[in-house]
């Protein structure tokens, strides 16, 4: 089993490296960074968009380029924007910032999710499979910016009725707030409820349906009647044998779609005033800076990496067979 965690993990940092020099060699490939200095009234001189162009390497072919960069990214410099600011002095907050976002809202869906799911397998086309279905799909089908926006339209009378702030719709704390490590405690909780309930929303209805079908196959197997005709009752056999087997597809599916979830609620940290990794995205864009758009791509494959390692673990843990080879 070590070996093959071991094998697994090098083949993670590879894809890593690789995604990472695609998404800067794309982006360097497609931006023109220089854009805005070239297109101010008066333009500057000649001098000084040469000066920008060397500051920014980019008389420098794309793979020398993005060497620079990835050596100063081992030694803690992940170089400056395209305005001359430090990207590290950023690092930290905006990952700490999705990180505190999608974790909390992730869990909650994936838990809530899977017991959905499994409820509903069990329980298949009871009236609850029907009410989760509906819902599933209700959520499935409507954006993460509409759900974000009417939390916000159902909660803000009641906030009205309280005659005090219960939950807040903008921002990770209260700006200028000060107080006991305690309250500070409890008005970022009051921050963080609003948009952790739009994430696991979504996650539920994901989750529930995915882990329903691999419920249902598992229901129908060999095993799980053989476990039963050996003498165990069909609650203990579906919890032994049936829910360990239908949760080997899920780990796989919740490492990969926690990497991808923390760049694709950019909408809910926009919508919700959090200033992430998924809205710093944007900004790299926007401003045509390449090594804003790598440094979020190192972010998300990393989070991809930890979290693909872990469910190869728990993988491992569920499938006898995978410790077997």
């Amino acid at each position: 089993m070590v070996r093959f965690l071991l094998r697994r993990l090098l083949n993670y940092v590879v894809l890593c490296l690789v995604a990472t020099f695609l998404a800067y060699s794309l982006a360097s490939l497609t931006f023109r960074p220089l854009s805005t200095l070239q297109n101010r009234q008066p333009p500057p001189p000649p001098q000084t968009i040469a000066a920008k162009s060397a500051e920014l390497n980019l008389d420098q072919p794309i793979p020398r380029r993005f060497l620079t960069w990835a050596g100063g990214v081992v030694q803690g410099d992940f170089g400056n924007t395209v305005v001359s600011a430090p990207i590290g002095e950023q690092v930290l907050s905006r990952a700490g910032t999705s990180l505190r976002l999608f974790l909390a809202g992730t869990l909650i869906g994936v838990t809530l999710g899977v017991l959905i799911g499994v409820a509903g397998a069990v329980r298949q086309y009871r009236p609850s499979d029907y009410l989760a279905t509906l819902f599933s799909f209700l959520m499935l089908s409507t954006p993460v910016f509409v759900v974000g926006t009417l939390l916000k339209v159902v909660w803000l009378p009641v906030n009205q009725a309280a005659g005090t702030q219960i939950l807040y719709f903008s921002g990770e704390v209260t700006a200028g707030f000060q107080g006991t490590f305690t309250e500070s405690l409890v008005d970022r909780l009051q921050h963080l409820v609003l948009p952790t309930v739009a994430i696991a929303l979504g996650q539920i209805a994901f989750y529930s349906r995915y882990q329903r079908s691999a419920m249902l196959d598992v229901l129908g197997s060999d095993f799980l009647r053989t476990a039963q005709a050996k003498g165990l009752t069909r609650r203990r056999a579906l919890f032994r044998h049936g829910l360990r087997t239908a949760l080997i597809p899920m780990a796989t599916l919740f490492a990969f779609g926690f990497g991808l979830l923390v760049t694709g609620g950019v909408f809910t940290e926009r919508i919700f005033g959090w200033f992430g990794m998924g809205d710093w995205l944007i900004v790299g864009v926007q401003q045509q800076d390449a090594n804003i758009v790598a440094t979020v791509t190192l972010f998300v494959a990393v989070l991809v990496l930890v979290s693909g390692w872990l469910s190869d673990a728990l993988y491992a843990a569920l499938d006898p067979r995978v410790r077997i080879r």
